[in-house]
């Protein structure tokens, strides 16, 4: 049998050139790093319903507001969520309709084979 290299030129070459930039690939590690933690996922499956202040979220997790706070943060801060003030009381929401697509594709994922 003879010996033969694989070529993969044509198949590397085409990548190459769909490749996103690479600050773009590392922001987009860091966006899927945020929905690497279970208390902000909740949260943002929450927020995919209706929305919510930091006091019915941590009410409806189990957790303290400071708690529901500081991950609330970690999800403004990446565009994830947005809020508005109502008198005294911070309303929370999803900043548009990706988020909520990436939640709805993430959990038809996981369950399309069940």
């Amino acid at each position: 049998m003879a010996n033969r290299k694989h070529d993969h030129e044509n198949s590397l070459s085409a990548v190459r050139g769909e490749m996103p930039p690479e600050e773009d690939l590392c922001n987009l590690g860091d966006l899927f790093k945020v929905f690497g933690d279970t208390t902000r996922v909740k949260i943002l499956c929450s927020l995919s319903e209706s929305e919510l202040c930091v006091c019915a979220i941590a009410e409806l997790l189990g957790m303290t507001q400071s708690a529901i706070s500081h991950q609330l943060k970690v999800l403004k801060d990446a565009r994830l969520v947005g809020n508005r003030r109502e008198g005294k009381t911070v309303v929370y929401f999803l900043s548009d309709d990706h988020v909520r697509t990436i939640i709805a594709q993430g959990l038809e994922h996981i369950t399309e084979k069940r």
